[in-house]
């Protein structure tokens, strides 16, 4: 008798280990180094594209926002698909592959699409994990980073704000409201060409099966919205979060959308201080910057601020 009872309970305590290790989060980064080198920038960046073509990646983009930094911009079907499947799910779709140069070494990076596709509540994320898995197989994955001592999981960026009274995911910047999505569409494909707000365009992506669209934009002003302005005070870590850029416009049935950048930058840098830190980064140094990029961004999709 027992026995039979020192079986159930062995039993019972596997299972409950099992269904322990099946309910446990995995803490999830926003960037994944691929690997280091030396040599020319643009020679590794050509490379890089190469490798994430062949994968079966569209590049639907790049630029450089400043010197020793390149930024590919791909999507796939798979990435698009995902993209659909949720409300403001298009800034899913656009990920990013980024060549930095950091003192004699070149990193190779790109973005987590897995995270994103939390951060960004989308609801089938299957194309994500495959588009993850792509990037590991064609580029190579040294180490996943960008969160620091802070473990986020799947069920913390699906409700992640920086801190108390500070936007959401659905606490968006509202730019321009349009009649249609196709005049919508226009006004900002007009403002990007003509640089209003210091911004230009890198990408667009079409999300397939609703009036989606969005854009990738680079923001060029040498003020408080600027790409470089902001990533020369935040990313001073030894791995570089290049990725972080860039920015996105979404238009959505008419509506003209950007993440409020208290979001927007917080889910590359979460665990960066407010005030404080080692290296000089903290959130404070770039107070100025969220107001300043909405501005921006209104002035690009022909808003009024």
């Amino acid at each position: 008798m027992h026995k039979v009872v020192k079986q159930i309970f062995v039993a019972s305590a596997l299972l409950v280990l099992s269904l322990g290790n099946a309910f446990a989060e995995e803490a999830l980064k926003p960037f994944v180094l691929a690997y280091e080198t030396t040599g020319d920038i643009q020679a590794v960046a050509d490379e890089a594209k190469s490798k994430v073509q062949a994968a079966g990646f569209e590049v639907v983009g790049t630029y450089s926002p400043y010197d020793g930094a390149i930024i590919i911009a791909v999507t796939n079907d798979g990435l698009k698909k995902s993209a659909a499947s949720s409300e403001f799910g298009g800034y899913e779709a656009g990920q990013r592959v980024t060549v930095t140069k950091v003192g004699d070494n070149i990193q190779v990076a790109y973005t987590n699409p897995v995270y994103l596709a939390d951060a960004y509540r989308i609801k089938d994320t299957s194309g994500a994990e495959a588009a993850l898995a792509s990037l590991k197989s064609a580029l190579g994955e040294k180490e996943a980073y960008g969160t620091g001592d802070k473990q986020l999981t799947a069920k913390d960026l699906r409700k992640y704000h920086y801190m108390f009274g500070m936007e959401y995911f659905d606490d968006p910047s509202e730019l321009a409201e349009y009649d249609s999505q196709e005049e919508a569409i226009a006004a900002v494909e007009a403002g990007l060409s003509q640089g209003k707000g210091g911004a230009t365009k890198v990408y667009r992506i079409d999300i397939p099966g609703k009036d989606e669209t969005v854009f990738g934009v680079a923001l060029n002003d040498s003020g408080c919205s600027g790409d470089e302005y902001i990533m020369s005070r935040i990313d001073k870590a030894d791995i570089r979060s290049t990725g972080h850029l860039p920015y996105e416009i979404l238009v959505s049935d008419g509506n003209v959308y950007a993440l409020y950048a208290r979001f927007r930058i917080a889910i590359s840098w979460p665990h960066l201080p407010m005030i404080k830190s080692e290296t000089g980064a903290t959130f404070f140094n770039i107070m100025c910057a969220p107001n300043a990029i909405e501005e921006s961004l209104i002035k690009a999709a022909g808003g009024e601020i």
